[in-house]
């Protein structure tokens, strides 16, 4: 007993310092924010108590409701066609005896650059109506309006943006995924005649559902958490159409000076996380019992 008591004992300390590092880069920044969501802080001057005035004055924003219908769209938009696409994408790939590697490189290239070098990319080099390709095509041959222009059409576009960045992640990830999936299954399928539908379907979908679930629940979390894309191509314009919860937080924190309100937001936003967690971790478990 006392060998494993001791040896308990040591698992603790070596397992410390981790805990440590995530009590003060998680947990105490998690508390500040619960804290301060129940305040009036500029940043500067001492917070002053405000109970649930913070809650009431979102409830009752327009702009609130239309960041919070603003990030259901573009969660829809992601749980779709990057899925879709990656899907497709990575059952092609694994006909590619030879040179699927060099494709995974050139998928992940978008991912791998920074959101502000494909930000500048596409806003100056495709959509700018002076220096941009819809710029020239508007000049020269037809009418084109650049989308980050207008209201109908803003969103949708960042979201394409997002797209093409992220798509080739999602795609080397179920391409990993399918090339686990038992060879002796794909074999029986083929002998039993399946054409290429079928086996996706009946063979190498069923065993690669968790890896979606999982992307399901990661892809959720980072659409309530997109940031950097709509605010670096539209700061959350034009008239707040691509307004997302995010540069909402962000514009109340360092525009406005209302770090309260900024909290608010911000759990909210850990809210419809913490929500797409749960569900993930009951699919899990139900998957489990059968």
């Amino acid at each position: 007993m006392n060998q494993a008591a001791g040896r308990q004992w040591s698992y603790t300390l070596f397992a410390l310092p981790a805990l440590l590092l995530s009590a003060c880069v998680i947990l105490v920044p998690a508390l500040l924010t619960l804290i301060l969501a129940f305040t009036d802080w500029d940043g500067v001057s001492p917070p002053q108590w405000l109970g649930l005035e913070n809650f009431r004055d979102l409830v009752s924003d327009i702009t609130f409701w239309r960041a919070i219908f603003n990030n259901v769209k573009w969660t829809v938009i992601f749980l779709t066609v990057p899925m879709v696409v990656a899907l497709v994408v990575a059952s092609l790939l694994l006909t590619r005896r030879r040179s699927q590697g060099i494709y995974q490189m050139i998928f992940l290239l978008p991912y791998v650059l920074s959101p502000i070098a494909n930000a500048s990319i596409w806003s100056s080099m495709i959509f700018d109506q002076r220096s941009g390709v819809l710029g020239y095509l508007d000049r020269h041959l037809l009418p084109l309006a650049n989308p980050l222009g207008h209201v109908s059409t803003a969103l949708y576009t960042v979201a394409s943006v997002d797209i093409w960045h992220f798509w080739g992640y999602l795609a080397v990830v179920f391409f990993a995924a399918m090339r686990q999936v038992p060879t002796d299954q794909l074999e029986a399928a083929y002998l039993e005649g399946a054409d290429g539908w079928q086996i996706f379907r009946h063979v190498t979908l069923p065993n690669i559902l968790p890896t979606i679930a999982l992307m399901f629940v990661m892809v959720t979390i980072f659409s309530f958490l997109t940031f950097d894309y709509v605010y670096l191509m539209t700061g959350g314009g034009p008239a707040h159409s691509t307004e997302l919860l995010s540069t909402l937080a962000y514009g109340f924190a360092f525009r406005a000076f209302e770090v309260g309100k900024a909290a608010a937001v911000a759990l909210f936003m850990s809210l419809f996380g913490l929500i797409a967690a749960v569900v993930y971790v009951w699919m899990s478990r139900e998957s489990v019992r059968r």
